[in-house]
């Protein structure tokens, strides 16, 4: 596991915040990781909590997978 933590956080890159959308979501405490993803262009959001985010991520061309989804969509 560290050895994974590790890989994301050498790949991670800083995102600011220039636009604010809320609300979006029904759970008002995910609103931030919409804006990140849409603010620094991510293609996806890997979540167990894919039903609080609806549909409104595809609104801004941002999808929304569960982890094994993800792993299944970066596997070779």
């Amino acid at each position: 596991m560290d050895v994974f933590l590790a890989a994301v956080i050498a790949m991670a890159e800083p995102v600011e915040s220039h636009f604010f959308w809320r609300p979006q979501l029904r759970d008002p405490t995910d609103e931030f990781v919409l804006e990140a993803a849409v603010n620094g262009q991510a293609d996806a959001i890997v979540t167990f909590n894919v039903r609080d985010f609806g549909a409104a991520p595809q609104r801004f061309g941002v999808e929304v997978w569960k982890p094994l989804e993800a792993l299944r969509r970066l596997t070779p």
